[in-house]
């Protein structure tokens, strides 16, 4: 479904400022995965999420999506067939309009354009019965201005709006880090409970340890602009943060050796 195959990109190349921000990355997904990916700031995490949404365009490597080949292709394209929550509540949405219309846009998204309206009663009906899901009465709010919502409805719009049309790939880039702990909860939840019913195969980067450990069947820890940890399954389910963080030594301590000894 989603295929990373030998993919780097070098920032500055050529300069003092140069940085390898992705290093041979090799990464395949099938569908229904639910990748979470963590490490620390400058491991590579978003960048390698932008390389997959087409915000930026692999120097090495290529990537493909349900077997086609989508390096080259420009990010306005890919989004017919991806979905991606920001860190802020404010993007992915357009404030000044209301969440019906928010809705349609999305609902157009990996659709042919035409001239005809966007919402009509059906329409307007399936969006209430999106909207229901989320239990947050916005339902009954659909003609309010998107603004005018709270950081949790927000980022709650944005994740349905994302993932409504089930889209081939969902990416979360850190969907909950600027909200407060109950809203996270909220929207940590909602997230499994989506990505579950639809069998969305899906890439989250998170700075969040337990949500990284606790959503998803497989995690990948980054560093230096590689993967140092790859791990799914009934080995992923034994791991605890506490392991994490010492995984997350003895691998780092590991790589320094390595890069090291080809500079000696």
């Amino acid at each position: 479904m989603l295929h990373l195959k030998n993919v780097s990109i070098t920032f500055n190349e050529g300069t003092p400022d140069e940085k390898k921000a992705l290093q041979n990355i090799n990464v395949e997904l099938k569908k229904g995965d639910f990748l979470t990916v963590i490490g620390s700031n400058g491991a590579g995490k978003s960048t390698m999420m932008n390389s997959i949404s087409g915000s930026l365009i692999t120097d090495v490597g290529d990537i493909e999506i349900n077997g086609k080949n989508v390096t080259h292709m420009p990010e306005y394209k890919r989004a017919a067939f991806i979905g991606r929550v920001f860190q802020d509540p404010m993007a992915g949405t357009a404030p000044s309009m209301t969440i019906e219309e928010n809705l349609a846009m999305a609902f157009s998204r990996n659709k042919k354009r035409t001239l005809k309206l966007g919402v009509n009663k059906k329409r307007r009906q399936l969006f209430k019965e999106y909207l229901e899901t989320l239990n947050l009465g916005l339902e009954n709010r659909i003609n309010a201005k998107v603004g005018l919502l709270s950081g949790g409805e927000r980022q709650a719009l944005s994740l349905l709006m994302a993932t409504f049309t089930e889209p081939e790939i969902l990416l979360l880039d850190e969907h909950t880090a600027a909200l407060d702990p109950a809203r996270a909860e909220l929207i940590t939840n909602l997230t499994d409970e989506i990505v579950s019913k639809f069998n969305l195969t899906t890439l989250m980067v998170t700075h969040n340890m337990q949500q990284a450990l606790d959503l998803g069947n497989r995690l990948v820890m980054m560093d230096s602009g590689q993967i140092i940890l790859d791990v799914e399954g009934e080995e992923k389910q034994k791991l605890t943060i506490e392991k994490l963080l010492q995984e997350f030594q003895r691998l780092r301590g590991k790589k320094m050796e390595s890069d090291r000894a080809v500079l000696a």
